[in-house]
C-alpha cells in the first residue's frame, strides 16, 4: 500500500509526483460527453477557431480530475477514508489536448477528527503544470485518513 497514514504527513511537506501525462482529445470528448456537458468549448473545433483561444479547451473537470488522481499513489492510496471537500479550485491557464501536465500536492494542515477519533484530517493543495511550467489547476483538497493501526 503506497498511501501514506495520518502520522506520516508533515505541513509543508511536498510531493512532486512522478506521473507526467499527455491530454489527449479521446480524453477529453469521453469525459465532457460522459457527463452531458454539450459546450461547444470543449467539443466544437470549427466554432473555437473564433475564439480567444483557437482551439478547444480542456474540460476543468478533467483537469481537476487528473489533478487529483496523480496524487492519489504517493499520497493516500489505500489510506484515505473519504474525501470530504474541495476548495478554492481554480484554473488559471487553459489546458489544451495535447498538453501534458504534471502535478505537485502540498500538505497545507494536519488536525485531529473530532467525531472519528481513529481518523485525522488532511488538507492538501494539489497543483498542476503544463509541459512549460505554466500553472493550469490548482485546488484544496480535504481528506480524512486513516491512523496507523494498533
Amino acid at each position: 500500500m503506497p498511501g501514506l497514514y495520518f502520522e506520516e504527513f508533515r505541513v509543508g511537506q511536498t510531493f512532486d509526483h512522478p506521473i507526467h501525462r499527455t491530454i489527449t482529445e479521446t480524453d477529453n470528448v469521453l469525459l465532457t460527453t460522459m457527463t452531458h456537458n454539450p459546450a461547444a468549448l470543449h467539443l466544437d473545433a470549427e466554432y473555437m477557431k473564433g475564439t480567444l483561444f483557437g482551439k478547444p479547451l480542456v474540460n476543468s473537470c478533467l483537469t481537476l480530475s487528473f489533478m487529483v488522481g496523480i496524487s492519489v499513489n504517493d499520497t493516500t492510496n489505500g489510506t484515505t477514508v473519504a474525501n470530504l471537500g474541495f476548495d478554492e479550485v481554480k484554473f488559471p491557464k487553459p489546458l489544451f489536448c495535447g498538453d501534458t501536465i504534471h502535478v505537485q500536492t502540498e500538505v497545507l494542515e494536519l488536525r485531529d477528527s473530532k467525531s472519528r477519533p481513529d481518523n485525522g484530517i488532511v488538507i492538501f493543495a494539489h497543483r498542476a503544470f503544463n509541459q512549460n511550467g505554466d500553472l493550469v489547476g490548482e485546488c484544496k483538497r480535504s481528506a480524512l485518513m486513516l491512523r496507523i493501526p494498533k
